[in-house]
């Protein structure tokens, strides 16, 4: 019997729903197969922090290195670069070094627990969200432990520029990271301009706006009395010990509502003291609360190692800077330790160019760091280049203002003689030294070659001042404060300092170690005559006497210029030579070039875009 052709395509219809039917179930399986199978290889494969299992005699202690923070890119003066990070740790990881625990020093103090042979406690400073972010993906690969210092009161404004607690559990929850605290809040008093002008309480924002104008005289919140002008306590004692109660207390509750328990370790903000304030009855109202909540406190800053005779309530840590390169680090901790210590040397090719004679030198990214030792020099000797009696020498400087980056020519063996193209401080020099002694040929002023006019003291002074009154109006409590402080400033911006060319002072700033210099040099040794150009200007031309032939060396040198409120023991310089050049006058025969070429070249370039694009991306969105 025939079937209808409603039934053929019912039939039909049926046949394919159904195969349809069956291959969305094999999908759907498959689907739910491949979900299964990435949560159980994801749930297998996930990392986790593995503690270390080697142990080392008790001597031997621990060294602490804390950071600011850290960012995607350079050119922060406190946050470190990801890239820069992920150096510094990759070294420590190479010399051996295994992260510990809070719970590992507590238990080295009590109870005699050895540590590896090297333990290092790593730590991050004040709870950046972006601390987290670009410093995470390193201490998993490294297998590192760290610990992520905070501020409880970023949590009671909700600031989400800082980690708030759900993102520190989630934080903690990997098991890599732990908690600790920087104290309540991050709060400056006693502050005083360079010019002795009193300032008094300032938050960091307004501590910030003024710093360009301050000296060493202020102080954390917690460190002192609370001060008037003339330095006489503006608080009794009871309301000093209430004050600094205060703000104990709201930690500990704040951290208890928020966290569900107080961090064991803390961090006393800026201490280096013999005691945990600059006041003997301040000491003892912090030493109370520091041994009543936690199990151990961070004390000092600028030294790395503790030992096992340390008070567990006065450690100290080191704190790398921003533009440390590693050799910098290792060479702190070298002499911290008194340790030996295996220096990066980068790119092997251009390092075995030439003799390292003093300090550690590192050829990296068309870059030549070249490290001092402690309160002296970093030395490196061109091989082969005493073949060249005529020279030019391109490069730029890029290493800090606070000492000496020298470029030596026609040098002898010991460095009894030489000529000396040095970049210190504030100005160039042209030196010839002949059997060790030395003779300054040129002192150029670096502001008159860059075009910077010279100010005056009292300028300085009245540019101080307006400053301090636009932070102060700036972030006034109130609006009829912030009124006052905007008429004061409307006076005072009416007023006319004597200048420099009325016959006033010149101003001749303090150098800091975190400013950086920037100069593009090129030199020209022609038989007698040497040549200097910045920035493709000839600046000097002059005459010399040696007139032999020696090599071109390279030197950087601590010079004790500078200062720092923090990290005050730091007695290492870098000398940055960046596309360094030497080449014979005249001529193509090149001795030495730091600059890439090549396939070499286009993917540093490439690099270096893609940086730059990344670069504008953090900043602007």
């Amino acid at each position: 019997m025939m079937q209808s052709p409603e039934t053929l395509f019912d039939e039909n219809y049926s046949k394919k729903r159904n195969r349809k039917k069956r291959i969305r179930a094999v999908l759907q399986f498959t689907l739910l197969l491949t979900i299964v199978v990435a949560i159980v290889v994801s749930y297998l494969t996930q990392k986790s922090y593995v503690p270390y299992t080697e142990q080392a005699p008790l001597e031997n202690g621990f060294i602490a290195v804390s950071y600011f923070g850290v960012q995607k890119t350079e050119g922060s003066q406190q946050l470190i670069s990801e890239k820069n990070l992920r150096a510094h740790l990759q070294a420590l990881k190479n010399q051996g070094y295994e992260t510990i625990t809070t719970d590992d020093i507590y238990e080295f103090y009590h109870s005699g627990k050895q540590l590896p042979e090297k333990a290092l406690y790593l730590m991050f400073e004040d709870g950046r969200r972006d601390t987290a972010i670009f410093s995470s993906p390193i201490i998993e690969e490294l297998n590192y432990h760290a610990t992520m210092f905070t501020y409880p009161e970023k949590f009671d404004r909700g600031d989400t520029k800082f980690l708030l607690p759900d993102d520190l559990k989630d934080l903690v929850d990997n098991n890599y990271w732990e908690v600790g605290t920087n104290g309540y809040r991050l709060f400056y008093i006693n502050v005083f301009d360079r010019y002795n002008n009193y300032l008094g309480e300032m938050d960091p924002l307004m501590f910030n706006t003024v710093s360009p104008y301050l000296g060493r005289k202020y102080n954390h919140y917690l460190m002192d009395y609370i001060r008037d002008k003339d330095f006489v306590p503006k608080e009794s004692y009871s309301r000093m010990k209430n004050r600094i109660s205060y703000d104990y207390e709201k930690l500990d509750s704040v951290y208890k509502s928020d966290l569900g328990y107080v961090p064991k370790v803390s961090i006393l903000m800026h201490a280096n003291t013999s005691g945990f304030g600059n006041n003997a009855q301040v000491s003892a109202v912090n030493e109370y609360w520091l041994k009543k909540l936690f199990e151990m406190n961070f004390n000092r800053e600028g030294y790395c190692l503790n030992v096992q005779n340390s008070s567990i309530y006065d450690l100290t840590r080191m704190q790398p800077q921003a533009w440390w390169p590693v050799n910098h680090l290792l060479m702190r901790i070298k002499y911290d330790t008194k340790k030996e210590m295996v220096f990066n040397t980068g790119e092997q090719e251009r390092f075995n160019r030439w003799n390292l004679e003093k300090g550690a030198a590192e050829f990296k990214d068309e870059q030549v760091f070249l490290t001092s030792l402690p309160k002296n020099q970093g030395i490196i000797r061109l091989k082969n280049s005493s073949r060249y009696r005529n020279l030019q020498i391109d490069t730029e400087l890029t290493g800090n203002k606070a000492g000496t980056q020298s470029i030596y020519l026609r040098a002898d063996r010991n460095l009894s003689s030489y000529i000396a193209v040095e970049a210190s401080g504030a100005y160039f020099f042209i030196n010839e030294i002949n059997g060790g002694q030395k003779t300054e040929l040129a002192k150029i002023s670096i502001d008159e070659v860059y075009g910077k006019q010279p100010i005056s003291v009292d300028e300085d002074k009245h540019n101080a001042e307006l400053t301090a009154l636009e932070a102060f109006s700036r972030y006034a409590p109130s609006t009829g404060t912030g009124q006052v402080y905007v008429n004061r400033l409307k006076e005072k911006t009416k007023e006319e300092p004597k200048t420099v060319a009325e016959g006033a002072q010149v101003y001749v700033p303090t150098i800091r170690n975190n400013e950086k210099g920037d100069y593009k040099l090129r030199i020209e040794l022609d038989n007698d005559i040497l040549r200097l150009f910045c920035e493709d200007k000839k600046i000097a031309e002059v005459e010399v006497k040696n007139n032999g032939r020696g090599d071109v060396c390279l030197s950087s040198a601590w010079t004790g210029v500078g200062w720092e409120q923090r990290n005050l023991d730091d007695d290492v310089y870098d000398a940055v030579y960046k596309d360094l050049v030497i080449k014979e006058l005249g001529s193509d025969v090149e001795l030495f070039s730091a600059k890439y070429s090549g396939w070499e070249k286009i993917k540093y370039n490439i690099n270096e875009y893609v940086n730059i694009i990344i670069d504008w991306f953090v900043h602007h969105l």
